[in-house]
């Protein structure tokens, strides 16, 4: 851009504005960085053909019920919870199981975090919390 001053002749200024040309570059240069890895399947393979019936394999869950007494269950047989590390293990060792944790409402933090920790010691990476659903009003 050119300033003048009043003692200066108010001459045609020839230079070319290359903010427009750089934006347009710059908007090129991402469609291409963002398309470039889709295009770079360049093997052609002839993939095999599979029916369109899908096995289901569904883990064994084991269930673990936490009362408001602070008692553990596992499946449905009383626990102490420095033994469930134990008796996980050797569900772990058997099968890659499920975890269900039904803990009551008013169940204790501690006992239910020390059921987290007896599940992680165990090496169980797949559990998850049962809840009822709300009713509506």
């Amino acid at each position: 851009m050119a300033m003048f001053s009043d003692g200066e002749s108010e001459d045609l200024v020839s230079e070319i504005n290359v903010t427009p040309l750089v934006d347009v570059m710059l908007v090129l240069l991402t469609v291409f960085i963002v398309t470039a890895p889709l295009l770079m399947n360049a093997v052609k393979v002839k993939l095999p053909q599979a029916s369109a019936e899908v096995a289901i394999t569904t883990p064994k869950t084991a269930h673990i019920s936490v009362t408001d007494a602070g008692d553990v269950f596992l499946d449905q047989e009383r626990l102490a919870v420095e033994g469930l590390t134990t008796a996980l293990g050797l569900l772990k060792q058997s099968h890659d199981p499920a975890v269900e944790i039904y803990a009551d409402e008013h169940a204790q933090y501690g006992v239910v975090a020390k059921v987290l920790a007896a599940i992680q010691r165990a090496g169980i990476s797949k559990f998850s919390f049962v809840m009822s659903p709300e009713a509506r009003k």
